[in-house]
């Protein structure tokens, strides 16, 4: 049995689903997403609730149940608030500006780093040494973040480097003499 399947989908008003043959629609105030549903699970829709069952007793279905219900979850949580990832920068010249569909990086390399920010995606810089990514689909959000991050990952011994909000850095001791 599912831990996860088993509970169904709250949809908060505001936010309207349906299914449209193989395909799950979610519209909220942030916009529209999709998403294809597998051949292994039923879903249903009954009042403000989205409900995932198994169609057989396949391993197969039962590992679609969870993911099902979690990609949905994660649709309908989209549409409706959204998801964030904040990023701190350490060291000392390492900033980031928002310029234009471009985020400016300089993070200690000979050369500046542009990054192109996607059309459903919004980044902020409220401090040079914060970048704050705002979207829609958790999967690209959380994309982003890594590749971000992936520029100038964080190093154990000063902590320089990008790193998420949440993260916390093991330091480690210098050398000694």
């Amino acid at each position: 049995m599912s831990r996860v399947g088993k509970y169904p989908v709250p949809v908060p008003s505001g936010v309207t689903v349906q299914i449209a043959g193989t395909e799950f629609i979610a519209k909220g105030k942030l916009g529209e997403s999709r998403m294809p549903l597998s051949d292994e699970v039923e879903t249903t829709i009954e009042g403000s609730e989205v409900w995932v069952k198994p169609k057989s007793d396949s391993k197969r279905a039962r590992m679609m149940w969870g993911t099902t219900r979690a990609l949905i979850n994660n649709l309908v949580k989209g549409v409706s608030d959204g998801f964030t990832v904040n990023l701190d920068i350490n060291g000392v010249g390492y900033r980031a500006a928002v310029e234009g569909k471009n985020l400016k990086l300089a993070l200690g390399y000979s050369h500046d780093i542009d990054y192109p920010i996607p059309d459903d995606v919004t980044m902020k810089c409220e401090k040079p040494t914060s970048i704050s990514i705002t979207g829609r689909d958790k999967q690209i959000v959380g994309q982003l973040a890594a590749e971000i991050r992936s520029f100038r990952g964080p190093e154990p011994y000063k902590g320089k480097g990008i790193k998420y909000s949440t993260e916390t850095i093991l330091r480690k001791e210098g050398k000694k003499k």
